[in-house]
């Protein structure tokens, strides 16, 4: 008998969700986790007593309890959580900025409506056409690649608007450059303009202490420090892993979360790894600052998505960091939250994994801070200087992405090529997570059930 009936690779957002769905149902199972807490890219740390977080700005598809088909609705009655008694707190507005346009948007996809008729009058019918469009799409449908910007083009006729729309999609959610596959535009445009950003009471660390709670109070196990060195197989099956400390551990199914690139690494899976290899990721800087200063800064506004360029490309950039454009976000300024002392303001921006991999750490540790002032300085046009009175300023980069998520070279949004079915050429081994194709901490979390329900708990 195995020793588990599900082994999943890695505690993140989408292992734990998966963790929960299948343990509910009385089933042994076990997720092993490299690092010593959950959460993957979506966790915390401490520095000087401050707890920060790492990826949460703000989570996407908010709905009120009473929408019962909503993605975060359908997601709790799935892990049996309570949705009543989890609090969200939405977004004040966020805004896209661009030299001379800027768009203002909420949960409300009217006032977004507003702002392009302010901005673009001659676009809004073909915007709404385009509104119908994502409504009716089924973005999970196993079908051709599809151009985002082509589809776009035959509803919206003025360019600057398109990259405006696309800037806060592609920086929330896509894993490829200059374009998108329609179905992940769809995904995303519902998440973010359809649905709206919110955040949950309290910080990722309750949020992850919730989702872990539920699993053990389930019957799930969960091992911290135990990387997993090989996904075991005989020829079409896997029958379970071997951790780095040389532990066997059988299992009669087994889910990865690790994405493409490192699963097939695991399981010795003969797969072109460049190519499944993505190649965006991001620089991230923290900077606390004391609480007088907000109303100055931004006491309005939530997350703006800027361009200090007139056009936005959406690409690998070719030095270590690119600070033509990028994403500030308040992770205080939402409704009912109380402001924070200190309050934060994060900016991240594109950035080069090959360069910064490359650094020695001398060069490493210098690079952060030089390029972490490049990206401000372009900031600083957009919300004034925010660098006066500094509590503390803390920056992560491609190479610490790497590090704590398990993403092949700091993809945060994964493989460009995605396995929407989650199955590998193993019977009994599945894809979870960010190389499904969901996208989001909702989305990632979905992926997880989905796959348990789709393909495992009939195996287990």
């Amino acid at each position: 008998m195995a020793d588990y009936h599900l082994v999943i690779i890695g505690a993140g957002l989408s292992g734990l969700a998966s963790g929960i769905r299948a343990a509910r149902f009385g089933h042994r199972v076990l997720i092993l986790e490299r690092h010593h807490r959950p959460g993957g890219l979506n966790s915390f740390y401490f520095r000087k007593g401050h707890l920060l977080e790492t990826g949460l700005h703000a989570m996407t598809n908010h709905a009120p309890p009473s929408d019962k088909h909503a993605p975060l609705n359908r997601l709790f009655r799935q892990l049996k959580l309570s949705r009543k008694r989890f609090v969200t707190h939405e977004q004040l507005r966020s805004e896209v900025v661009f030299p001379g346009h800027s768009l203002v948007f909420t949960n409300d996809p009217a006032v977004l409506i507003g702002e392009i008729g302010r901005s673009f009058p001659a676009e809004v019918d073909g915007f709404l056409r385009l509104v119908d469009e994502v409504k009716a799409y089924d973005p999970f449908a196993v079908v051709p690649w599809r151009s985002t910007r082509e589809h776009m083009a035959a509803f919206i006729s003025e360019p600057l608007l398109i990259d405006m729309l696309l800037l806060p999609l592609m920086v929330y959610g896509n894993s490829e450059e200059r374009d998108m596959d329609f179905g992940q535009f769809v995904i995303m445009f519902r998440a973010i303009f359809l649905e709206g950003f919110f955040r949950p009471e309290g910080s990722i660390r309750d949020f992850l202490a919730m989702l872990t709670d539920q699993y053990q109070g389930f019957g799930g196990e969960v091992r911290y420090r135990a990387g997993v060195r090989k996904i075991l197989r005989r020829g079409s099956c896997v029958h379970g892993v071997e951790l780095e400390n040389g532990e066997v551990i059988s299992a009669k199914v087994v889910l990865s979360t690790v994405g493409i690139p490192g699963t097939a690494r695991l399981a010795e899976w003969p797969l072109d790894l460049d190519a499944h290899s993505g190649r965006m990721s991001f620089m991230e800087t923290i900077t606390l600052l004391p609480r007088a200063r907000r109303r100055e800064i931004s006491a309005d506004r939530t997350i703006i998505f800027y361009s200090v360029q007139e056009r936005f490309t959406y690409e690998r950039p070719m030095e270590a960091l690119d600070p033509s454009w990028g994403v500030i976000c308040f992770p205080e300024n939402f409704q009912g939250l109380a402001p924070a002392d200190p309050f934060q303001v994060r900016v991240t921006n594109a950035a080069n994994y090959d360069i910064w991999r490359g650094y020695d750490r001398e060069t490493y540790v210098r690079a952060k801070e030089e390029w972490s002032e490049k990206g401000a300085e372009a900031v600083r046009k957009i919300i004034g200087n925010y660098q006066r009175d500094i509590v503390y300023v803390n920056s992560f980069t491609p190479v610490t992405i790497e590090r704590f998520s398990a993403k092949a070279r700091g993809a945060v949004y994964g493989s460009p090529i995605k396995m929407k079915e989650g199955r590998t050429p193993y019977d009994n081994l599945y894809l979870a997570g960010t190389d499904q194709g969901y996208l989001g901490i909702v989305g990632a979390m979905l992926s997880g059930v989905t796959i348990v329900n789709q393909h495992i708990l009939n195996q287990l």
